[in-house]
């Protein structure tokens, strides 16, 4: 059962960089000479390297080995990390990170694959729960670690820290993997692979810096307009080639395609928080790095807590009627965030954070079981591929949303650094998003998913009930 503990790792190491480096920010900002709006492009650069990657990994993973691909992984997923503590400026940062994604999205993706295939059946419910602990426990330990390290040490350290973990990672996979690959692999879309690369990389890149960081106003202009050429291409490609990358005709199935846009949207809101959050309480508040990170993690941890009732809410409930209301509440939460205050006592934004982290993992268990709710087995590999590239592409969107409506609000005072004050309109508008999710999930129909959620609608149990006693007296 080792193979498990070794992939646990590899996610553990992910999750807990990832939040690592949103309470940095200000910090690494300040280090290198930039405005704190300008460090969303090392966000936003990672998680576009995850969605231009991840939808290739398993077809290296089959093509080449899992053991080879994720032993990769983790190597370059290390140098991208040396990288980023060695910068000194916001481009090589910015490049580090990316690099730094590559590694990530092929590492986990693969490492959840050696799981798949090579534990026992009987075992599989214990060992996809190591992977779950990960998830959870990365996030809570994630911005009080990321906070100590920056306000005690330096944030240079939160990216060494990743080093030994990844030392370790190799040389378990080297003695406790099998180099499990396919005999029958089908031809990579190199051509859709490359399309999907350009548009989805420069298209981000271009709506990322529109505020004129990094690159000017007419060069990302011209890479949103590449970018958007290149997509709109790589979707009449697509049609025309047996094995895409990212296979479209997936929406065609109304719980697929529900989940993915309502995902999306409410995704936009959520994407923004690990941004504007940090900067508001250190920037705007004063707070120093690890208050900031004992404050925002109460959301991770309240996500946790709910992981245990997920489940029964929606049986009870079903999709359609708890996602609906839980959209706008998992919303509201957002929002109020934006009006948090030098002198809003800790606890009351401890509390926010915390049930408001119960409503949106609820809104996330939701969503994730709903979009595979009618998808075939012979499918759900492409699935898995095109609903985690549309996440990371939502969450790179929310924090390029949340800095735009920020930079707006700050333009008021031009000239003079960023105040608290300037928060609140970000807030609101990145809840607008996901508060706009509701209304694609009215789509729904109301035993949608009913299979997987477990939820039997009321009255068809009474009419289906009534037809039983009835049946004997025809």
């Amino acid at each position: 059962m080792l193979v498990p503990f070794v992939v646990a790792c590899a996610l553990f190491m992910e999750n807990t960089d990832s939040t690592v480096i949103a309470t940095s920010l200000p910090a690494i900002a300040r280090d290198l000479g930039e405005d704190p709006l300008a460090l969303k492009l090392a966000l936003t650069s990672y998680l576009v390297s995850l969605a231009v990657f991840i939808p290739i990994s398993g077809w290296m993973a089959d093509k080449f080995g899992a053991r080879t691909i994720f032993r990769l992984a983790i190597g370059v997923f290390m140098l991208g990390s040396v990288g980023c503590a060695f910068s000194h400026s916001l481009e090589s940062f910015v490049l580090a990170r990316f690099f730094q994604g590559m590694g990530g999205a092929m590492m986990v993706p693969v490492g959840r694959l050696v799981l798949l295939r090579s534990v026992p059946r009987n075992q599989m419910v214990q060992a996809l729960a190591y992977l779950s602990i990960p998830a959870m426990v990365g996030p809570v330990v994630g911005p009080p670690l990321g906070g100590f390290i920056t306000t005690y040490f330096h944030w240079q350290w939160i990216f060494f820290i990743n080093i030994p973990i990844g030392i370790i990672g190799i040389a378990m996979a080297t003695v406790f993997f099998e180099n499990i690959r396919e005999d029958d692999v089908p031809p990579l879309d190199l051509t859709g692979t490359i399309l999907s690369a350009v548009g989805l990389s420069f298209l981000m890149f271009g709506l990322t810096t529109g505020g004129g960081h990094l690159v000017s106003i007419e060069k990302s202009i011209a890479a949103t307009v590449i970018g958007a050429i290149a997509v709109a291409t790589y979707i009449w490609h697509s049609k025309r080639v047996p094995h895409p990358v990212l296979d479209l005709a997936l929406m065609k199935i109304p719980t697929f395609r529900i989940g993915v846009l309502a995902g999306f949207l409410f995704r936009i809101g959520v994407g923004a928080i690990p941004f504007l959050l940090p900067l508001m309480l250190q920037v705007g508040f004063g707070f120093d790095p690890l208050h900031s990170g004992l404050t925002t993690f109460a959301a991770a941890a309240g996500a946790m807590f709910m992981k245990t009732l997920a489940a029964r809410i929606l049986r009870r409930y079903g999709f359609r009627g708890v996602m609906i209301i839980n959209a706008f509440i998992g919303a509201a939460f957002l929002a109020v965030q934006g009006f948090f205050t030098v002198d809003t006592p800790y606890v009351i934004m401890f509390a926010v954070l915390l049930v408001g982290g119960c409503f949106r993992s609820l809104q996330f268990t939701g969503l994730n079981a709903l979009m595979f709710a009618d998808v075939t087995k012979r499918d759900m590999s492409l699935a898995t591929s095109f609903s985690s590239v549309a996440q990371q592409l939502s969450l790179s969107v929310g924090v390029a949303v949340g800095a735009l409506a920020l930079e707006i609000a700050a333009s008021r005072h031009p000239g003079i650094d960023l105040e608290a004050s300037d928060f609140w309109p970000a807030f609101l508008v990145v809840a607008a998003f996901s508060a706009a999710s509701a209304f694609v999930l009215m789509q729904l129909k109301p035993d949608a998913g009913a299979e997987v959620s477990g939820h039997r609608d009321p009255r068809k149990a009474s009419a289906e009930s009534i037809q039983e006693h009835r049946q004997p007296a025809e």
